[in-house]
């Protein structure tokens, strides 16, 4: 298995403390996109998703602004 580039690793550190920050779990999340927990649990573990995907998860949980440090 390839490795998590640190951009990879960096987008699913920034949506899983968002999830976190706004009380929301996976299955949660899977609810409000439509999708299903262990294609969201795998991803997020992964690393590997879209721009959009990542964009739609973050609005989804109510994250309106986002500082990158």
């Amino acid at each position: 298995m390839p490795e998590q580039n640190e951009w990879e690793v960096k987008a699913a550190n920034i949506l899983k403390a968002q999830l976190k920050l706004n009380g929301v779990s996976y299955a949660q999340l899977a609810e409000l996109i439509g999708d299903k927990e262990p294609n969201v649990r795998n991803k997020l573990s992964r690393g590997k998703f879209s721009a959009a995907y990542f964009l739609r998860c973050l609005n989804s949980v109510g994250v309106t602004d986002l500082r990158l440090g």
